[in-house]
């Protein structure tokens, strides 16, 4: 009984965030049968086996979980039929997530992790974390940026198999130089960007193109001693000058930076281009499809001249569509850098950012990620998406797990006189009595905090009794239900604040109990919507 509980508690964890106990019990007696005499004790064997497993990681419920169900994820995946097959499937696949880490995961980039993370799941292959990291000058790595990607990645479900920092690798590609010269295919060029722009726009070849072996030799060794200034050489790689695409002739390899890398120092002045340094990697690491977007079917092209010269075979290449996020514009992760120094936002987890951080922060779940990104699959369409998609999927995720609370924005005090003795029972989650109710004891005269913008003459406090204006102040009104209006309300307040993605915080005041929530545990405010309890009476907004 213990494995059926634990299988279907992993797999409830793993896909939702946070197990629900009775979605957990009935999927074992759906299981097995004969337990359900035994409902009770199957019940508390879930419940422990629950408070087991809070304590492990992601990663190590994922693999307890195919260890004890290698097919659990499956059907899933069959059901939905959001990812087309892999092409040239040989006996391994191995695919990587290649990010810049000059900030940490958007929801954009979430892409990359969840599909290509997807395919490996589905073809029980490799999956590889690579960071293009050599561009310490425009796209300067930031430190912590490593760590925040593979915490992320694990989150969604994705950790990867291997880690890879292309910064750490440089020595690998400079000895790829030595053979591609000795080859003849590429050149160091002393042109000017000038000139080059014009001789490339024409098809015409430059002086440099046709310089010897020993002289490229020669001249590229100066370029690693740091003899050239920064923009004075660059290592091409010989192509078509005749190529309808501009872009494609004679493409840059290498240029000179003499800016320190925060990993390597100043131990290197020649960096590779992305192009050049992607296509050598996924060579070196095996890699046998690479998923992109479509908008890099140049890097593809450019890429094949390199394979050719090395003999090499290019691995199988699939491409989507550009899918824009209506709601956050073009907020880039250095526009985004630059506003976190500036102090326009608070961090990379402030509310108002698209990175991962911020939706963790939020209280939106990995699972709502990776269907979101999953039902796009690998359409070439170029789409928009609002968040209210995104929502929509957490909503789902996230309601039967949110107990309810009072809280009142912008309040006003209120006196109400001449209550009767009452007991005031508030549930917990009206789909789910047993969690418990609040319980609310008055009588005489109480205070009570309601939203400005909601008193009049006479109203509910919602879930208690009707109260109504009395000359200056208030009286209770009776019990019975009325055709009047119901209000949240609070007594004995804490002072409390959710912070907006959009527009201004909201302040105001909260039930006791919400303020003494566990921080993380996301809740619904009642006529608000969800948030997450960031702190003492500090939560954040997710969604309505």
């Amino acid at each position: 009984m213990r494995e059926i509980i634990l299988k279907h508690a992993l797999k409830n964890e793993v896909e939702h965030g946070k197990a629900n106990v009775k979605t957990v019990v009935g999927k074992v007696l759906g299981e097995d049968t004969s337990l359900r005499s035994k409902a009770k004790e199957v019940i508390a064997e879930v419940e422990d086996v629950l408070k087991e497993i809070s304590t492990w990681t992601n990663e190590e419920k994922r693999r307890k979980l195919l260890e004890l169900w290698p097919d659990a994820f499956e059907k899933k995946i069959e059901e939905k039929e959001r990812l087309k097959p892999l092409p040239d499937v040989g006996d391994k696949v191995v695919m990587r997530f290649a990010p810049n880490p000059n900030g940490p995961p958007t929801l954009g980039s979430a892409r990359g992790i969840v599909i290509n993370g997807e395919y490996c799941r589905k073809y029980n292959g490799k999956y590889i974390c690579r960071f293009d990291d050599t561009d310490p000058a425009k796209k300067a790595p930031i430190v912590e940026a490593y760590d925040w990607y593979l915490e992320d990645m694990e989150w969604m479900g994705y950790p990867p198999n291997k880690v890879v920092k292309a910064s750490e690798r440089i020595e690998y590609y400079y000895r790829a130089v030595d053979e591609l010269i000795a080859k003849r295919v590429v050149y160091v060029c002393t042109c000017t960007h000038e000139a080059i722009r014009k001789q490339r726009a024409t098809g015409k070849a430059c002086k440099c193109r046709d310089r010897g072996q020993l002289d490229n030799k020669k001249r590229w060794d100066a370029m690693l001693k740091g003899e050239y200034d920064e923009g004075k050489a660059v290592l091409r790689v010989k192509t078509d000058m005749g190529h309808k695409d501009p872009a494609i002739r004679d493409w840059v390899a290498f240029r000179i930076i003499k800016t320190p890398h925060p990993l390597v120092g100043d131990k290197y002045v020649v960096w590779p281009m992305l192009d050049f340094e992607g296509a050598l990697e996924d060579h070196l690491q095996g890699v046998t499809h690479i998923v992109r977007g479509k908008d890099l079917r140049d890097s593809t092209e450019r890429q094949k001249y390199l394979y050719k010269y090395l003999e090499w075979e290019y691995p199988t290449t699939l491409y989507w569509g550009r899918v824009g996020i209506l709601d956050f514009g073009k907020l880039s992760t250095s526009l985004m850098s630059k506003d976190i120094a500036a102090g326009k936002y608070t961090g990379w987890d402030d509310p108002r950012l698209p990175t991962v951080r911020a939706l963790r922060r939020r209280g939106f779940q990995a699972e709502a990620i990776r269907e979101f990104w999953l039902d796009f699959g690998l359409t070439q369409k170029d789409v928009n998406a609002s968040m209210e998609n995104l929502e929509a999927i957490n909503r789902k995720l996230i309601e039967p797990n949110a107990n309810r609370f009072y809280f009142t924005p912008n309040p006003e005090k209120i006196v109400v006189k001449g209550i009767p003795e009452t007991r005031v029972r508030l549930l917990k989650h009206p789909d789910h009595p047993k969690r418990g109710e609040r319980e609310y004891f008055f009588s005489g005269e109480q205070e009570f905090y309601v939203p400005k913008k909601d008193v009049c003459d006479g109203f509910r406090l919602k879930g208690a009794f009707n109260i109504v204006r009395d000359g200056k102040g208030w009286k209770y009104d009776g019990k019975e239900l009325r055709k009047n209006p119901k209000v949240q309300w609070v007594s004995d307040p804490v002072e409390c604040r959710v912070l907006m993605p959009k527009g201004k915080d909201m302040t105001g005041v909260c039930e006791r109990e919400l303020a003494n929530q566990k921080k993380g545990t996301i809740v619904q405010l009642e006529r608000v919507g969800y948030a997450r309890v960031d702190g003492k009476g500090v939560l954040v907004f997710t969604h309505a």
